[in-house]
């Protein structure tokens, strides 16, 4: 079964089917199995239609408690909805208007700086651990049948580590996964530089500008922020994966079972 990459949403940004990518042993992942994506707050009623159709079962909401009270989500009908934040407040900035965060981004490079400490603490933190953890259990638990989708506000950082960390269960390269990771890009390409070119119009300068760009996209720096301390304090993610979140060999045997033709 062959299926598309980018789902067919129009109110919602960067919805990716994780279907299709080659393991180390020559598996692929299922198509139709595992979904990311950004907010589902604004979904219309087509992208409702589009998500049930699949059909989507499990909704994983890896955003914090306010952005989850300023913007719930929309359900498709066929699905269980699960709150696992993977921090107490938006440290990404995704759901924070500018004049919000104004401070942080009027002195150059900070919103580069600011990403890469994020993604160290993804790996560390105990909220993220937890909600990681949690996340495993809901995959394991889900029969052939099930379909997973997971999900911050941007669909990029959260989410973004969320996808290393299962494509990296189910033996996928890491070459591959920084692929997936980096199509966030191309995904959200329109709707950041319309957003960009919003501050412009607003006599923003350019350092404000290029600090609100590198928060709302992603680099291959910042991922690799993660992957460099995950392989200091583990020698590799399958051992962060087994020792830090206590997957088993057969909890890993099964991910694979599940989501891997």
């Amino acid at each position: 079964m062959t299926g598309q990459r980018l789902l067919d949403i129009q109110d919602g940004h960067n919805f990716r089917d994780l279907g299709g990518y080659e393991t180390k042993d020559g598996r692929h992942v299922k198509w139709h199995r595992l979904i990311r994506s950004g907010s589902l707050a604004y979904l219309n009623e087509h992208d409702l239609s589009t998500l049930a159709a699949i059909p989507v079962t499990i909704d994983i909401d890896l955003r914090a408690p306010e952005e989850v009270k300023q913007a719930p989500d929309k359900l498709p009908q066929t699905a269980s909805y699960y709150h696992l934040p993977v921090f107490k407040s938006d440290e990404t900035d995704a759901s924070h208007s500018d004049e919000e965060i104004m401070s942080r981004i009027l002195k150059p490079g900070n919103g580069y700086q600011h990403m890469l400490d994020v993604y160290r603490r993804m790996v560390e933190v105990p909220t993220a651990k937890a909600a990681y953890q949690r996340m495993f259990e809901l995959l394991l638990s889900n029969n052939p049948t099930q379909v997973s989708l997971f999900h911050c506000t941007a669909g990029k950082d959260r989410t973004g580590m969320a996808a290393y960390l299962i494509l990296s269960a189910l033996q996928v390269p890491e070459e591959t996964i920084l692929k997936d990771y980096l199509l966030t890009n191309k995904g959200t390409q329109s709707f950041r530089e319309q957003w960009l070119q919003m501050l412009r119009d607003k006599g923003e300068n350019e350092v404000v500008v290029e600090n609100r760009r590198a928060l709302g996209s992603v680099s291959v720096d910042y991922l690799n922020q993660a992957i460099d301390l995950i392989n200091t304090n583990y020698g590799n993610v399958q051992n962060y994966l087994t020792e830090y979140f206590d997957l088993s060999p057969n909890d890993l045997k099964q991910l694979r079972q599940l989501y891997l033709d």
